[in-house]
């Protein structure tokens, strides 16, 4: 009877502490479902929070009460753009694709000329332009080459040391020969090394043939031919020789344009 009555209490007992072990794991998987609910729940909040402080920010500084007056920023000052003209450059249309005759007359030795309009378009209507306006009148010749394979007196700077006219430039390049050789009589336009669009004022006349190789931007554009005078020219101011007796310098006879046509 005895153990009857054991075993009755042991099997109460671990009924007890099963139903004891079921209700504290029920508790704690409440209690894990309800944190992991209410962290969703505080996430989901912050989120609306923050989206709603963000959208109250952006509709205050872009549509708002709060919106910045608009002001302009600082910015350099453009400049000429390569393949771009300078100045007062004659149309290319002025040199109506004719030939042009005309004079230049050097000190007292006139030369005929002869420009090609349609060859070189741009470049014969910048020059028909300084003949017509007075721009060449005055201005010197203040470079004479006399090298084996190179002879050149240039003309035309714009304070006779050779400097350009900064406020005055054109391009492109036109008609260079494509074999480098510039030909006795050439008239050819002086540039800066390396950019087609440096074009200006100053040309070169050829009294001997000349060899010139390209650069990176090409040769140099050729705008007509000496016709007549070139022997006098030679005569009067190539043979007087170049300044302190160096092959490239100023002409020893100071040389002047004194007179200009074209027709």
């Amino acid at each position: 009877m005895a153990t009857s009555r054991n075993q009755e209490r042991e099997a109460r007992e671990a009924r007890d502490r099963l139903a004891l072990y079921n209700a504290r794991t029920s508790v704690h998987a409440h209690q894990v479902t309800r944190r992991r609910r209410d962290n969703i729940i505080a996430g989901l909040a912050a989120l609306v929070v923050i989206g709603l402080a963000a959208g109250a920010q952006i509709f205050y500084f872009s549509g708002g009460p709060g919106t910045p007056v608009a002001t302009p920023s600082a910015t350099a000052t453009p400049e000429a753009e390569e393949g771009e003209n300078v100045g007062a450059v004659p149309d290319a249309d002025t040199a109506e694709a004719r030939t042009w005759t005309g004079e230049l007359t050097l000190n007292d030795i006139p030369l005929g000329i002869s420009l090609d309009g349609a060859a070189a378009p741009q470049a014969v209507a910048s020059l028909i332009g300084d003949i017509q306006n007075g721009y060449l009148v005055g201005k010197t010749c203040h470079r004479l080459v006399d090298n084996e394979g190179f002879k050149v007196l240039q003309c035309g700077s714009v304070d006779g040391t050779g400097a350009s006219d900064p406020s005055y430039s054109f391009g492109p390049i036109e008609n260079a020969p494509a074999d480098n050789i510039y030909p006795t009589a050439t008239i050819a336009m002086a540039r800066a090394g390396d950019d087609a669009y440096s074009n200006g004022h100053q040309f070169f006349i050829v009294f001997g043939d000349t060899t010139i190789p390209s650069d990176s931007a090409g040769g140099y554009t050729v705008v007509g031919t000496v016709t007549s005078g070139l022997d006098a020219l030679q005569a009067g101011i190539v043979s007087g020789g170049i300044t302190g007796g160096v092959p490239d310098g100023p002409p020893v006879v100071p040389t002047t344009i004194t007179a200009a046509t074209i027709q």
